[in-house]
């Protein structure tokens, strides 16, 4: 079962490419009028609503790029907004076809989000799967890459920007040996991706290891300032399948 491709949503009009200026505030009331406007859909057509959220997000970074995010606030609105739609994604009762397009599309956009603003998304991917089999499938497709990435690293053209999408996945797919054995290789130490192995021991009931992992020294916790961004830009990039 496929959307309703005539359905109107009226945010579209105001999520051009540049549409906003550089004062965050109109962008932010924009943001949350689009959220509330997907919801509204969701309860009474899901799957419409889920089309839209897709939509959304493709649409969001392009259309932010020249708002000024120092302070923020818009940071703080678009994560607001990937919490609430990354469910109404995940949970559409779509079939697998349209579900897999959905995918396509998202890691697109997260690919040439390069600001970025929906880099979140990255964290929600074995959410956005549906289900461990899916999940298995982008971990698969992106492990290699990430291996190699951080094999070459600390070239900074090496920094693969799916490598929170594979954690992710790896962790809804259940393969908690592959990310302690990816942490292992990981370069930079850096808490976004240790807490990945955090929750792959606490799964595996190795309590006493997972409370070790997340007790690292502060050292190997670089201050977000003083780290690479998880998004980064990368000679490194994904695959289409």
């Amino acid at each position: 079962m496929a959307p309703n491709e005539n359905h109107k949503w009226q945010f579209k009009a105001r999520f051009r490419r540049h549409a906003f200026g550089w004062r965050s505030q109109p962008a932010i009331i924009r943001i949350r009028e689009a959220v509330t406007e997907i919801k509204k859909v969701a309860r009474k057509d899901p799957l419409l609503a889920a089309e839209g959220a897709i939509v959304f997000l493709e649409r969001l970074s392009p259309a932010l790029e020249h708002v000024d995010s120092s302070s923020g606030a818009i940071g703080i609105a678009v994560n607001d907004a990937i919490e609430v739609l990354v469910p109404v994604v995940a949970d559409a009762p779509a079939d697998p076809e349209t579900h897999d397009a959905w995918l396509e599309r998202l890691y697109d956009a997260y690919q040439e989000d390069k600001i970025p603003y929906i880099e979140a998304l990255g964290d929600h991917w074995g959410t956005l799967c549906a289900s461990k089999e899916t999940a298995s499938k982008w971990a698969d497709r992106l492990i290699g890459i990430c291996r190699m990435a951080w094999s070459a690293a600390p070239n900074p053209l090496s920094f693969f920007a799916g490598s929170t999408n594979c954690l992710s996945a790896l962790l809804a797919a259940e393969r908690y040996e592959d990310i302690l054995e990816l942490l292992e290789i990981e370069p930079w130490k850096m808490w976004h991706y240790r807490q990945y192995g955090v929750k792959a021991l606490a799964a595996m009931g190795k309590t006493t290891e997972a409370i070790r992992c997340g007790e690292r020294p502060r050292t190997e916790r670089q201050p977000d300032g003083d780290r690479p961004s998880v998004r980064g830009s990368s000679a490194v990039g994904g695959t289409r399948r």
